[in-house]
Parts: C-alpha cells; structure tokens; sequence
C-alpha cells in the first residue's frame, strides 16, 4: 500500500473514444496524469525493455532494419490473431503495470491529492482495483470507426479490428463508476469531467 496514497481515477475507453483529449482536459485543471500508452511507447522504443521478449515471441518480421519495433506491422499481426496479441498482452502488461505502479508512488510522494491513471485495458488487466472510481469515455460504434479511420488511416474494416480487440463498450459501461458520451460539443464533456473532477477532489479532501 503507497504511503499518502492519492485518490486514483481510472480513466479508461474504446479506441477512437476521446480518451487522450479527456486527458489532456483533465491535465490542464491540474491533476496528475499516470500514461498507460506512455509506458507503453517507453518500453517498445529504441533499447526498451520489451523488445527482446517481443522479438523472441515475433520474430525479426516486426522489426525495421535498424533494430527499431514496426509497430505497424505488429499491430497489424496481433489484431488479427488472438493468440498472438494474447501473447503480446502477456510480454507488456506487467511491464506497463509495473511501471505505472511506481509512476503512482512517485505521485504519491510529490504530494499528489488526485491521480488521473489512464489505462485504455484498465478493466482487461484488473488496474481497475488500484481505482477509487473509474470514469469510462464512450461513443456510438459508427463514431467510433469514423474517427479511427481519419486519425490513423484504417480500413473501417481493420477499425472494426482494433474496436473488437477490446472489451464491449456494453461491458466496460456496466463496470464503470461514470460514464461519459464524447459523441458531442466538446465544451459539453469538458464541463462534465470538470464537475466529476471537482467532485473527486472533494471526495479526496474528504478522505485525506
């Protein structure tokens, strides 16, 4: 158990969500913001700590010529075969895990009052439990695809992919605390997470 422990919000959604401008939201009114997918690209980056594990599962096929991960051609491989992301899930969640965790006492000792942990699997990979609450962005599954098809150039097809690689939006609704339609003015979903954050803050006060 972290000494002070803050008041962890666990920020979770589909692809194509609005998750990371949520985030960045939520970063401006202050609050401390714990990246899964930052941990992610630091693990998986030139000299990371998960890529000798990666090339020992994929093989050099995932690799460019200067030893640099393709993600491309990785995610094209795990998202079209449940073993082999089952396999990837395997070599980085308790990396990212691990590092999250640290990222949180770190936080903690900085004398954090509330923590944003930004986890897109947060409910897959049980982080969830860290949580006091846990906030889950959502949107129509036709905004879902639109937007993910005009952010990184897929086929609706491999956007549908990506969307049924992760849990149901039904599901993770149902697990949420709170949650949040994006599919409108953003001015709208900033107003609502800035009264659910003030609200955690109190909460947080409450508690401390």
């Amino acid at each position: 158990m972290l000494a002070n422990k803050p008041y962890v919000i666990g920020l979770t959604g589909g692809i194509g969500c609005g998750k990371s401008e949520a985030a960045r939201y939520l970063e401006s009114l202050g609050t401390a913001h714990l990246d899964a997918d930052e941990a992610s690209r630091a693990l998986t980056a030139e000299n990371g700590e998960a890529l000798d594990d990666i090339r020992r599962v994929f093989g050099d096929a995932v690799f460019r010529d200067d030893g640099t991960l393709d993600r491309t051609k990785l995610g094209k491989l795990v998202f079209a075969n449940e073993p082999a992301r089952r396999a990837l899930e395997g070599i980085m969640h308790p990396l990212v895990q691990r590092d999250m965790l640290s990222a949180m006492d770190a936080a903690a000792q900085a004398g954090a009052s509330v923590v944003i942990l930004d986890v897109p699997l947060l409910f897959e990979t049980g982080m969830d439990a860290l949580c006091d609450e846990t906030w889950a962005l959502t949107v129509p599954l036709e905004r879902q695809v639109t937007r993910i098809v005009a952010r990184d150039g897929l086929s609706p097809e491999d956007a549908v992919a990506r969307i049924e690689s992760q849990m149901s939006l039904e599901e993770r609704n149902a697990r949420a605390t709170y949650v949040i339609n994006t599919d409108r003015p953003i001015e709208r979903t900033q107003a609502e997470l800035e009264q659910l954050y003030r609200a955690a803050q109190r909460r947080a006060e409450k508690n401390g």
